[in-house]
């Protein structure tokens, strides 16, 4: 069984279960833009993953971050595995680097990466080729699925957490020299040390994810914790050479289109399920937003992002450059009260304490994804104003 569709209408931790369940061998392939993983399952369990054009899954990436090889080895262990076609790990086996059980382990890192970075993917296309394995003589993994979706789950869940207590991209990190905290209280994991000894007052959080030896998420938990326990502290801006990012517009529409989506998506699924997809009240309010460039934050659902994302940039460049981003800003922010103020009046406050948490959840990813652009721009700052705000219209 074969089969195709969108991460938009069927989450990534859904088709594990789905193949999970039903102990399916084939390859899973989801691409989003320029970036394709593929998860090779063997009667249900993750035995192998692979990505292209995302070098932060890529094996040698991961050891040269760990330490366990310099650039010139891994120089040349690649000119080796492009001119022999094997695989990096069985190179490195053969230059007597490492041993056949290290890069088991290593790969099994590999794997992990690749699969738990997914679950920050709402959107991508997938197919499932049922039957299909890798052209490989060597598998050295086998991940239970079901325990890689569990764990998974929770590194979103701690991620909704974590994300509230980090600095500004922009802002450096140095170590607090005299905590609060008794040295006999202090208990540091190795990743927490590991975390801990990049922190240099120079480092900002992108410089310590770009060159942490333990993985994205580990690094993002342990800055949480070190911040937490008093440890480290923000330390200021950066002085950096400002460079304009040619990219920078795109990203920002990409990412004001997918969360606002995401907020817009939340209420109308939450009013359908409590009054049904034909009220008339509901049809009406709903319509006053499908108008010219709003339209475009309506019925995301079932259609391809990436077309609409093309046709919306294309509305969005027609408005004047020096009132673009105001205008479209306080105009989503200002739809988005209103609709919030309609859930509470017709559904009353519990429904509407439902939707925002519903919100926060929804635009954590896409939030986490372009960071950059989000704090720049006070884009997470707005949506949990509105969200706020909604609050304090219910005190009379």
């Amino acid at each position: 069984m074969s089969f195709t569709g969108n991460l938009k209408t069927v989450a990534f931790p859904d088709i594990l279960q789905l193949l999970s369940t039903g102990k399916k061998t084939g390859i899973l392939t989801i691409t989003k833009g320029p970036a394709q993983k593929e998860i090779c399952f063997k009667t249900g369990n993750i035995i192998y993953a692979t990505s292209k054009n995302a070098s932060e899954d890529f094996l040698g990436t991961l050891l040269l971050k760990r330490g366990r090889i310099n650039k010139t080895e891994l120089e040349r262990a690649l000119l080796l595995h492009k001119s022999t076609g094997k695989r990096l790990g069985m190179v490195l086996v053969d230059m007597e680097l490492f041993s056949r059980e290290e890069i088991a382990d290593c790969l099994k890192l590999q794997v992990e990466e690749i699969v738990y970075n997914l679950f920050s993917w709402d959107e991508g296309e997938f197919i499932f080729a049922e039957g299909k394995l890798p052209q490989i003589k060597d598998i050295f993994v086998e991940l239970a699925t079901m325990n890689v979706i569990m764990e998974g789950t929770r590194r979103i869940d701690e991620w909704l957490e974590i994300q509230k207590t980090l600095p500004r991209d922009s802002e450096t990190l140095r170590i607090v020299l005299n905590p609060r905290v008794k040295a006999s209280d202090i208990t540091l994991s190795l990743e927490e040390f590991q975390v801990l000894s990049m922190v240099n007052g120079d480092r900002t959080l992108p410089d310590i994810i770009e060159s942490s030896p333990v993985g994205e998420f580990a690094t993002y938990r342990g800055i949480h914790k070190l911040l937490q326990a008093g440890l480290i502290e923000a330390a200021g801006a950066k002085v950096t050479e400002v460079k304009d990012d040619p990219n920078e517009e795109e990203q920002l529409w990409w990412l004001v289109l997918r969360l606002y989506s995401a907020c817009f998506d939340a209420v109308r699924r939450t009013l359908e399920r409590k009054l049904g997809p034909d009220n008339d009240r509901v049809n009406e309010m709903l319509s006053t937003y499908r108008k010219g460039v709003w339209a475009y934050f309506t019925g995301l659902g079932s259609s391809d992002f990436r077309t609409n994302f093309t046709n919306f940039q294309r509305t969005v460049q027609k408005i004047p450059k020096e009132a673009r981003v105001h205008k479209l800003l306080s105009g989503l922010n200002h739809i988005l009260a209103e609709q919030l103020a309609f859930v509470r009046d017709i559904l009353g406050e519990n429904v509407l304490r439902t939707v925002e948490s519903e919100i926060k959840k929804e635009v954590s990813i896409p939030l986490a994804e372009r960071r950059k652009v989000s704090a720049k721009y006070d884009l997470e700052s707005d949506i949990f104003q509105v969200l706020k705000d909604s609050k304090r219209s219910l005190v009379v």
